[in-house]
């Protein structure tokens, strides 16, 4: 009986991930949409990104589940999902993507590319010198994979770059700051603070009143990461108030935005909708295929989970 890896996923179209599937599995791997699946018992593996609720009781023999994406929150936060190993993407494309767009970023920002866009509104020939990149102060949240990486671009275009993570972590060309202690101190001197935080329990709402009341006066703000790591509210009053300049957002606290959501008309607010970094069927599924022909191995599985610490 041949096994099969069923698929799920709103934003993504099946095919692409089939096509760059199927010749890594061959005929050991049947690949299906999860709407087009007859037989449940014969599906050992899952490759999903936010499957409905009572998803995962269709499939009683699942082995292995594939989150489409770096992060994991939503999935592993489930109480539907099986004790099973989770894995997620690790794909050097996710990873360049997401740099190149907090680069985009950081130069918008260090820039003043918000201040040509209201005065080219303005029809308005408002020059402003530029400061030199030495002179820009960039704090990045977060040095996992993704943050790492980030971090990296940014002081290689020569920023005074500085993250902030759990344990030490050796970054060329990078300050890097540990424990609760060391952030208000973070905040208070960079001019970028870029959020690059996984979601768990202990940083939703992490950037409420208190951290951004703790930024530099004028500073910018970019969030990559989870809407719910931000107090939306208390970013919102930051931006109508003045203390931060503007703010690049790709993430929200609830997706999509609402139409009559004030971030859509705050000055130096640009607004992405959730693309920084997206999963590519041909880069990404080398890696998908060998942790399922390990399961069928029995070997260990690359890029798991902990469902303890939510990454």
């Amino acid at each position: 009986m041949t096994d099969t890896l069923v698929f799920y996923s709103g934003p993504d179209p099946f095919q692409p991930w089939r096509d760059a599937l199927s010749p890594l599995l061959g005929d050991r791997v049947r690949i299906e949409r999860a709407d087009a699946v007859t037989d449940p018992d014969t599906v050992r593996y899952a490759l999903v990104w936010m499957p409905p609720e009572g998803f995962f009781a269709r499939f009683p023999n699942l082995e292995l589940v594939i989150n489409l994406g770096a992060g994991v929150d939503r999935l592993v936060a489930r109480s539907d999902l099986p004790d099973v190993p989770i894995t997620r993407l690790s794909d050097p494309q996710m990873g360049r993507m997401m740099a190149g767009y907090v680069l985009f970023s950081v130069l918008r920002h260090a820039r003043d590319i918000p201040h040509f866009e209201a005065a080219q509104a303005r029809r308005e020939w408002a020059y402003r010198h530029p400061r030199a990149a030495s002179e820009v102060t960039v704090a990045v949240l977060g040095l996992g994979e993704l943050g790492a990486m980030a971090a990296a671009e940014i002081a290689r275009m020569g920023y005074d770059t500085h993250g902030w993570a759990t344990r030490p972590r050796d970054l060329p060309g990078v300050t890097v700051h540990c424990g609760d202690q060391a952030l208000a101190g973070l905040l208070a001197r960079a001019d970028i603070t870029v959020c690059m935080l996984p979601l768990t329990p202990a940083t939703r709402r992490r950037l409420g009143t208190e951290a951004f009341g703790a930024m530099k006066p004028g500073a910018a703000f970019v969030n990559v990461s989870r809407g719910e790591v931000v107090d939306q509210d208390a970013l919102v009053e930051a931006l109508r108030s003045g203390h931060l300049s503007g703010a690049t957002l790709d993430v929200f606290d609830g997706e999509p935005l609402s139409p009559d959501h004030p971030l859509w008309t705050l000055p130096g607010v640009l607004i992405t909708p959730h693309l920084a970094s997206v999963a590519l069927p041909k880069s990404a599924a080398p890696q998908i295929a060998d942790n399922i022909l390990a399961i069928q191995s029995g070997a260990q599985v690359g890029q798991q989970v902990s469902r303890l610490r939510g990454y």
